[in-house]
């Protein structure tokens, strides 16, 4: 983006000065981020601007709506919970001079505004059990306090976004149409997934059957969508609300746990490097389960680490996917580079289930308090 393109973004907000810097921010993947700075007289003061991905989110009124209702009904708790750190605990978004959400260009890009939150980061590799337990006490705390959002469902910005069978059915269809002609390639993974085929409708069949809630979920729960204070390492905010909608709970524990346990990348092509941090893991369960003890159920607390196992696989399935579809969806910088990536959610799959009942045993004493 160039300086001109920001300032005429910057006048349809209002905002506490003239744009004086303005720089790409963040390492999201999805949507254009950047810290904009607005001096008035001696006061400088930091926005995020981010334009909208509208390949991906084709409802942007929707999807507004959502971080709207959201971010309005997060503030209002965290007033009566925490007041003297209210500001900083959920975004807040700056609506246009009209009044909107966002601001819509006459070529159709999609603009937002957020207050920047000084004084705190974000990481894209974890630290340690004390900083897995930091966000992940933040995401059950997310989920806590949406357990009331009142005026219905929120709208579901990415349809079937966490559907395992609809993810597996388009494995099947990109291994027939072998698109790329690699099909060859990958028979030890398609093994893999035909032999774990049928967990894949577990979680929707206890939601069908009423014994596991629909909740409102972020179902993004990376540990760089937490903001961790500067000079304390507590967690502040979560961030990037554009998937908040209608899921289970069990899918935002399964993502902590595929994203925050790992001892290598998710593209490792040496999959002797990939493990379970166990440490970490124990970490992030006493975070979360502090905060959702209170509201999960039954089948809830039985399946958290299921849903780990269930996660991961389904993201492997989706870079499987890619790779005999061609590479269309992720971008890849390497040939093999969706392949590996689907060999090394595989592998953290076996390795949840080696650790499976070490991982039970800690959640539920985790779940005791």
């Amino acid at each position: 983006m160039k300086m001109d393109e920001i300032k005429a973004v910057a006048t349809r907000f209002p905002l506490s000065g003239a744009v004086e810097d303005a720089r790409p921010h963040g390492s999201g993947h999805i949507n254009d981020t950047y810290a904009v700075a607005c001096r008035n007289g001696d006061a400088r003061r930091r926005y995020v601007f981010q334009r909208i991905n509208r390949g991906i989110f084709k409802d942007v009124d929707g999807l507004m709506d959502n971080v709207a209702r959201v971010t309005a009904h997060l503030r209002a708790k965290n007033a009566e919970e925490e007041p003297a750190h209210a500001v900083r605990e959920t975004l807040t978004l700056i609506p246009t001079q009209n009044g909107h959400a966002f601001h819509q260009t006459e070529t159709g890009d999609a603009w937002r505004v957020y207050d920047f939150i000084e004084n705190a980061d974000t990481y894209d590799v974890c630290a340690g059990p004390d900083q897995a337990g930091e966000a992940a006490r933040a995401f059950g705390r997310f989920q806590k306090q949406l357990v009331d959002l009142p005026g219905g469902p929120l709208k579901e910005t990415i349809p079937y976004f966490h559907h395992t069978p609809r993810r597996y059915e388009a494995l099947d269809q990109a291994f027939l149409e072998n698109a790329a002609g690699r099909r060859a390639e990958v028979g030890a993974e398609m093994a893999f997934c035909e032999a774990r085929k049928p967990m894949t409708t577990r979680v929707l069949d206890l939601m069908r059957d009423g014994l596991i809630p629909e909740r409102t979920t972020h179902n993004d729960t990376k540990l760089n969508n937490v903001m961790i204070d500067n000079q304390t390492g507590r967690a502040v905010c979560v961030i990037d609300l554009d998937t908040v909608m209608p899921g289970s709970a069990l899918f935002d524990f399964g993502d902590m746990i595929r994203t925050f346990t790992p001892t290598a990348p998710e593209d490792e092509p040496d999959l002797n490097k990939v493990r379970l941090d166990i440490v970490i893991f124990e970490g992030l369960a006493r975070g979360y389960c502090g905060m959702a003890r209170e509201f999960l159920t039954d089948a809830e607390r039985e399946h958290l680490v299921f849903a780990g196992k269930l996660i991961t696989f389904t993201i492997g399935i989706r870079f499987l996917t890619d790779y005999l579809a061609g590479d269309v969806y992720f971008k890849v910088h390497r040939p093999g580079h969706n392949l590996d990536r689907a060999r090394t959610q595989f592998k953290m799959v076996e390795e949840i289930e080696r650790n499976e009942p070490t991982m039970n045993a800690l959640v539920q004493d985790a779940l005791k308090g």
